[in-house]
């Protein structure tokens, strides 16, 4: 038999370090901007020492041969950064200065209660309860729940004993009090700076997108940094007012003719020119501020480390690309990115509390709430975002987290009121009032609306997905911001034309939810006399399809931003235009039985109702959301009388948008990225199989015995397998599980130790298991630095029940054991492939099945191709412990 190791070892590569970051994406003031290990770190802790193999349990392999030559390279992952940023308590010997300047103490953050201050340091019973010490989480993995919820205890735990003991019990209390504040500290602010930050980009967007039109003169006291609607205030019909001057006549056009074509080309100018420094801003600045931002929030939240997507410059460049390309005119809202900005100022709040910061579990759940002030300012509507957060982001969201989010919302909310940036006392500028009711008959076509909004749903992120797919395998497209100025020119020449396409999003939206009654500046002739016609509804169903397929090719590209608003707008053209339909049908025949209810002398049907069904329905079938959108709309109406027809319309939308398909845009996009996301509903179809048949089995993988290691030797199988992790056994006959170490303690360890004060020669003894005659001094025990309570499940188990495991707990990884025997390991990464139907991906990656398909696949992944496909083209696939490919019982055939 030959010790020859075909299969793959127990996790994913270890990412390598990137070397194309911008010098602004990085700060080592945040913490979720720092880069901990590079090539040069990894080489100072893996050393030079001759090449030692691990042991493997190939059923081929030698009896007597107690290591195996290196395991392939399976499902390799591609990342950047290896930043480590928990901690544990009673710290050990920090590494020196590594060529970058920043010692190993300020680079590595060990768990040790409140930020590592003594004060806080956790009790010493910590390492009997939790599951060992811990390093900080590398860039693209996902967090220990478990482990992180169990630090919290501990620290509570502390706090509570150290406030106890003092002689003055009311301080004691007085500090707990203080403690438990610090989550509403961190929302009261996110509040505020959302608000703040919010009423900014709404006054900057309006005044940049009216430039587009004309400016402001001196003329009544103007300015020109003031918007249309604030340079014409006071006046009921913008037309008449004399301090708004446009480029027609600015640049001395004389005919009309002239004056048309000079305004279509400073609009074409300028779109282009806003459209292009957003790109700009992304690509220089923080790449991570592109597209929308939900779907990687979502995956934030579920469990998994994103570093610089919540930092400051991300927060900067998102912030200002936004204002730049709603402003530019395209097909996109600044809706959806309000909720990133919102998410960034919370993380930027919660560096100042480490007890916060320090815990990854604590710090989603204020994530989370801090996600629905993003909604709230966005919409204005505050309860609309705590509903929005928990139906559409959150993966975990007690309780305490609904109390929390209806604080932060309402707080941004508040603070955006005060500013009040439209001067109408309006949260949003398509926030209107209804005064007159539906009727019965109208039921029929707000099923109809329902219907389309549904098939728009589908057709869109259809289209969409496939416009993304073509960019990913097309070889010869130009670069992205060039893509980007190639959609904002051809935008700006299609909306210029179009009365309804040429204003700005939330404008249209306005004036198509108006009842005409009420408005005052009919600004796109919907209400004036003979309106009501053929020619209208064909221009409003134009620009519809127009919007459709600009929205198409616009989201996804390398700027911020948003699907809600352009969804919202469409909806809007088809319901307005189905409204004229019934308006012209009830004015010409009044006497239809469906009629008789009407009041003569009365307006029957109110257009503008069928404009905010119309968009209710749109955005429910393309987000696939429900309640959280009624709510909104009932806001956005302020009547309850509306309710009723609005769930009918995004009833019938999700129903037909699931027919489709089952996800919505945000989880499309999180598939395509193939971020390792589990999504916690019970919607999900599981394969009625055995574990046995998905887990990497124990012959495929490559573990570490309890004694019979040097440092030399672990440095060494640290550099041959780049992997995640490895699992710990008794011996090679037993194959007794004790533990799961991790790569990043087993790297950090085994290089603190070699350097003072300790100063362990290579070859010194290292082993897993309790040595009662090793000397602590020359030998190294990593029995500590283990999961020594790794959760395990038989290997009969059901996948079923393993899924569950991984989505209602947070699991990275679960090993499988009969009777104490190690038998194999699943891991977050397998279980997403699994749901999510990746089987014929991972067949092609690897070029077939059996053996051969196993060796090819890690080569695959490891490849340019695998990077293009993930977060950001920078490693997206990159999870957790990635496995490689199980055979199916003896036949070698792949499962996944």
């Amino acid at each position: 038999m030959s010790p020859t190791n075909n299969g793959s070892s127990s996790s994913e590569p270890f990412p390598p370090f990137d070397n194309n970051i911008h010098p602004h994406d990085s700060y080592d003031t945040d913490a979720d901007e720092l880069d901990l290990l590079d090539d040069t770190d990894s080489a100072a802790i893996l050393g030079d020492d001759p090449l030692q193999q691990p042991l493997s349990f190939k059923r081929k392999q030698k009896q007597t041969g107690i290591f195996s030559q290196p395991a392939r390279l399976f499902n390799a992952l591609t990342g950047r950064g290896n930043a480590p940023r928990n901690s544990t308590d009673n710290p050990p010997p920090q590494p020196p200065q590594i060529n970058t300047g920043a010692t190993a103490a300020t680079r590595l953050d060990y768990v040790a209660g409140n930020g590592g201050s003594k004060g806080d340091s956790l009790p010493t019973d910590w390492l009997a309860e939790g599951p060992g010490r811990r390093v900080g989480y590398e860039d693209l993995t996902a967090i220990d729940w478990i482990f992180e919820y169990t630090k919290e205890r501990q620290r509570q735990r502390s706090l509570l004993s150290r406030t106890s003991s003092l002689g003055f019990p009311l301080l004691g209390f007085m500090q707990r009090i203080l403690d438990a504040s610090q989550v509403w500290v961190i929302l009261i602010l996110s509040g505020l700076a959302v608000g703040t930050l919010t009423a900014g980009i709404d006054v900057t967007t309006d005044w940049l997108g009216d430039i587009k039109y004309g400016f402001c003169s001196t003329v009544d006291g103007g300015a020109f940094y003031l918007s249309k609607a604030a340079c014409c205030y006071g006046y009921d019909e913008i037309s008449k007012c004399q301090g708004w001057k446009t480029w027609g006549s600015a640049l001395g056009a004389t005919s009309r003719g002239g004056a048309w074509f000079a305004e279509y080309a400073v609009y074409l100018v300028l779109a282009v020119t806003f459209a292009l420094s957003a790109s700009l801003l992304v690509k220089e600045y923080a790449v991570y501020a592109k597209h929308s931002g939900i779907p990687e929030i979502k995956t934030v939240l579920g469990g998994f480390i994103i570093k610089r997507f919540l930092g400051l410059w991300t927060l900067i460049t998102k912030s200002l690309g936004l204002v730049l390309a709603v402003a530019s005119g395209m097909w996109l809202g600044k809706e959806g990115p309000l909720v990133h900005v919102a998410c960034c100022c919370a993380n930027l709040f919660i560096k100042l509390f480490p007890s916060i910061n320090n815990n990854e579990a604590r710090k989603r759940e204020v994530l989370s709430a801090a996600a629905a002030s993003g909604i709230s300012v966005a919409f204005g509507s505050p309860i609309g975002g705590v509903l929005f957060s928990l139906e559409q982001l959150s993966y975990y969201f007690p309780d305490k987290t609904m109390w929390q989010s209806f604080v932060c919302a309402m707080t941004a909310a508040m603070v955006l009121e005060a500013y009040d940036p439209f001067r109408s006392g309006k949260l949003v500028m398509y926030q209107v009032t209804y005064s007159s009711v539906w009727h019965s008959f109208e039921l029929v076509p707000f099923v109809i609306l329902g219907l389309l909004g549904g098939i728009y749903g589908g057709l869109f992120i259809k289209a969409n997905m496939w416009v993304a797919r073509w960019k990913k395998s097309a070889s010869r497209l130009p670069g992205p911001v060039v893509q980007v100025i190639a959609v904002a020119v051809l935008t700006a020449l299609l909306n210029y034309p179009n009365n309804y396409m040429r204003a700005q999003c939330s404008d249209l939206v306005s004036n198509l939810f108006s009842e005409c009654s009420k408005l005052t500046d009919d600004q796109f002739g919907l209400c004036n006399t003979g309106a009501a016609s053929a020619g209208t509804i064909i221009l409003l169903i134009f620009a519809a399809v127009l919007g459709f397929f600009l929205a198409a090719i616009t989201f996804g590209l390398q700027i911020p931003a948003g699907i809600i608003l352009p969804s919202m707008a469409i909806g809007a053209l088809v319901g307005r235009a189905i409204g004229i339909i019934m308006e012209i049908w009830q004015h010409n025949h009044p006497g239809f039985i469906a009629f008789r209810s009407c009041q003569p002398d009365v307006p029957c049907i109110t257009p503008g109702i069928y404009a905010i069904i119309g968009a209710a329905a749109a955005l429910g079938g393309v987000t696939r959301m429900t309640v959280s959108i009624v709510v909104i709309m009932f806001e956005l109406t302020g009547a309850l009388t509306y309710v009723l027809p609005i769930m009918v319309a995004v009833m019938i939308s999700k129903w037909v948008g699931d027919a489709f398909s089952r996800r919505g845009i945000y989880e499309s996009w999180i598939h395509f990225n193939e971020y390792p996301y589990l999504d916690n509903s019970e919607e999900i179809p599981i394969p009625d199989i055995p574990t046995s048949q998905i887990m990497t089995r124990i012959e495929y993988l490559v573990v570490l015995t309890a004694t019979g290691h040097t440092i030399a030797s672990l440095s060494s199988i640290l550099e041959s397998h780049p992997y995640r992790g490895f699992p710990v056994v008794s011996d090679p006959r037993d194959a007794i599980l004790l533990g799961y170490i991790s790569r990043a303690e087993l790297s950090y360890i085994l290089h603190a130790s070699t350097q003072a004060p300790r100063l362990l020669p290579p070859e010194t003894e290292a082993f897993f298991s309790h040595q009662p005659l090793a000397d602590p001094g020359t030998t190294l025990d990593l029995r500590q630095w283990m999961d020594q309570t790794p959760l395990t499940l038989p290997s009969r188990s059901r996948l079923h029940l393993a899924v569950s495991y991984f989505q209602k707990l947070g699991l990275r990884y679960v090993l499988f054991v009969d009777r104490g025997v190690l038998q194999g390991l699943l891991t977050k990464k397998d279980v997403w492939y699994v749901l999510n139907g990746a089987e014929e991906t991972r067949r092609t990656a690897g070029g077939g099945g059996g053996d051969l398909g196993r060796e090819q696949l890690g080569v695959a992944r490891e490849s340019g191709e695998g990077e293009s496909a993930g977060l950001l083209g920078v490693g997206g696939r990159d999870g957790d412990e990635l496995e490689p490919v199980s055979p199916i019982g003896d036949t070698g055939s792949n499962l996944l």
